[in-house]
């Protein structure tokens, strides 16, 4: 078989062909220009990042002819002979199936006899993680102290399953995920050379499939070029791949806008009718989202968009969408992806996520009008409360207020249908039965309570914002609002409150919302007569003593017999 793949003709062969890793790179070369690299080096990152190739590299550069040299000539004997694995002093050694003691010890045995051909032996453990317990132990002294001919260079995508001691002993270089647009680059790059078309479309489709590794795009684009007829297009790659073209998400996400479930589902069933993957489906939506929302936020941060390619038709939908349904439906969304992890139904998932969504736009829709009430409402009630401070700074108080503008008052006072009549005796009732203990218990539930509403019930979560619950007994809650409006409007959502505290509590509770004033007057005259009962009660109990002793002093005097005790 003389064809090779993409990534393997095209792997690179000097530190410069390394894309996307120039802060490893550049310092690698430095290193071996002034002689002062290390004896280990640990190269972590995702796959097909360019680990492994980069240490190939790196052995070559350091035996090199010409070295110390920033990068191998490829033309001298260690090169040519390090590239084509016929130099057995560079080993590169799969851990994956030689994770045992022996093979390692067989390494450590080895190590201490001098290169044959050329200057420093290379060992390139990859997925270094795999090694078991004792065949790190058996590695770690020669780490510590290797002798001067030899370099290790282990590569992990799982950096956190090598033991510490082992990355202590080691110089750790993290490689990054390669950006799309240096993806993109290097694979126009190759197919001049390979003399190859493809649309810029497909390139970017087959960026965003591989996921920041080049390795990845490589194989998918050698896919691609033999599905495809003359020239890749990103139908070809759509194909491959099982993703959805920017054309069909952009549909998706207007239907999702414009409220049209009937659309939304019948254009997923469609999407998976033709093979399309319903995770990359959720996934891709997801990103495009994104892109949405960072255009609408910096237009100018267009080289940064993840999945979206910015035209017309994207300009527009952009300009149609607020940012805080995008968050919501990112928020929906995620939680799909979680969902369809544990199921083998992931299309249902999906379908019920895009009704949750066109369903939460209803309710928004449907609480505008109530929600521009409520704001005049509670502008008008800042203004009356910074009018009246003002009157008391003046000196004048509110009873004078009250006479000198009675008139008016009935004149004005008109009944409010969102009038909210305070339980004072209700109140009164649960203020005799509380205990700190029953309030502890709700507020320590309190952040799980508003956020599991904010999710079921979005209109309620809102009247309960700046709610404080200020008493509670064993079966009531009284809960403090702002104003009184929120009062009226937390009795309309009393069902899902009281529904939701069950859940948490575990037991029936009955919530009492008052407005804040109402309710400092009632804490303040239960308070004061709490503090009178206690008086009396003292009083009583002090009367009750002198009064006894009295009677034990007349007992004294004239003793039982003469005594007659008569009550006042």
């Amino acid at each position: 078989m003389s064809y090779q793949a993409l990534y393997r003709v095209w792997r690179p062969q000097t530190f410069i062909d390394v894309v996307g890793q120039s802060h490893i790179t550049r310092t690698l070369q430095n290193a071996i220009v002034q002689d002062k690299f290390s004896h280990a080096y640990l190269f972590s990152g995702p796959r097909g990042t360019g680990k492994t190739s980069a240490a190939k590299i790196f052995a070559k550069t350091i035996n090199c002819k010409h070295a110390p040299t920033k990068e191998p000539c490829g033309t001298c004997e260690a090169c040519v002979g390090i590239q084509t694995g016929a130099i057995a002093d560079v080993m590169e050694i799969d851990a994956a199936s030689n994770n045992g003691v022996e093979q390692i010890r067989d390494i450590r045995d080895k190590v201490k006899y001098a290169p044959s051909a050329v200057t420093y032996k290379v060992y390139i453990i990859d997925e270094v993680h795999m090694l078991s317990i004792g065949a790190f132990n058996a590695l770690l002294k020669t780490l510590e102290e290797p002798p001067k001919h030899v370099v290790f260079i282990l590569a992990t995508t799982e950096p956190h399953k090598i033991p510490l001691t082992i990355i202590s002993r080691c110089q750790r270089f993290d490689f990054k995920r390669i950006t799309q647009q240096t993806i993109v680059q290097r694979m126009q790059s190759i197919m001049e050379k390979e003399e190859v078309d493809v649309s810029n479309e497909a390139y970017h489709a087959i960026a965003l499939a591989a996921e920041g590794g080049m390795r990845d795009a490589l194989s998918l684009l050698d896919q691609a070029i033999s599905y495809s007829q003359e020239t890749v297009q990103l139908d070809d790659v759509l194909a491959i791949t099982g993703s959805v073209s920017q054309a069909n998400l952009m549909r998706l996400v207007e239907a999702l806008q414009n409220n049209d479930a009937r659309l939304a589902l019948t254009l997923v069933d469609q999407f998976i009718q033709e093979g399309k993957d319903p995770a990359r489906l959720v996934h891709d939506l997801i990103y495009i989202l994104r892109d949405l929302l960072l255009y609408q936020t910096v237009p100018a941060l267009e080289d940064t968009m993840e999945r979206a390619l910015v035209d017309e038709h994207f300009q527009s939908v952009a300009t149609q969408l607020s940012a805080t349904w995008i968050q919501q439906t990112i928020g929906e969304l995620n939680q799909c992806q979680q969902d369809m992890k544990w199921t083998n139904s992931p299309k249902v998932f999906i379908e019920i996520t895009l009704l949750k969504i066109t369903e939460q736009k209803n309710e928004t829709q449907s609480e505008g009008p109530h929600r521009e009430q409520f704001l005049q409402l509670t502008e008008k009630l800042d203004k009356l409360e910074k009018e009246l401070t003002q009157l008391k700074q003046q000196g004048v108080t509110t009873n004078q207020v009250t006479q000198g503008n009675t008139t008016t008052v009935k004149k004005r006072v008109v009944p409010s249908k969102n009038h909210y009549k305070v339980p004072f005796e209700r109140i009164r009732q649960v203020l005799e039965q509380a205990e700190k203990a029953h309030l502890k218990q709700i507020h320590s539930q309190w952040a799980t309570f508003m956020q599991m509403l904010k999710q079921q019930n979005a209109p309620a979560h809102a009247t309960l914002q700046d709610a404080k619950p200020s008493a509670a007994s064993e079966d009531s809650l009284i809960i403090a609002f702002k104003y009184e409006i929120h009062c009226s409007l937390a009795l309309d959502h009393k069902q899902t409150i009281e529904s939701l505290l069950l859940e948490l509590i575990g037991k029936t509770i009955l919530i009492i919302p008052i407005p804040e004033v109402n309710w400092q007057e009632v804490r303040q005259d239960f308070i004061e007569k709490q503090r009178q009962q206690n008086q009396d009660q003292q009083e009583q109990d002090v009367e009750e003593i002198e009064e006894d002793k009295i009677i034990t002093e007349a007992r004294k005097l004239v003793g039982d017999d003469l005594l007659e005790i008569h009550d006042k």
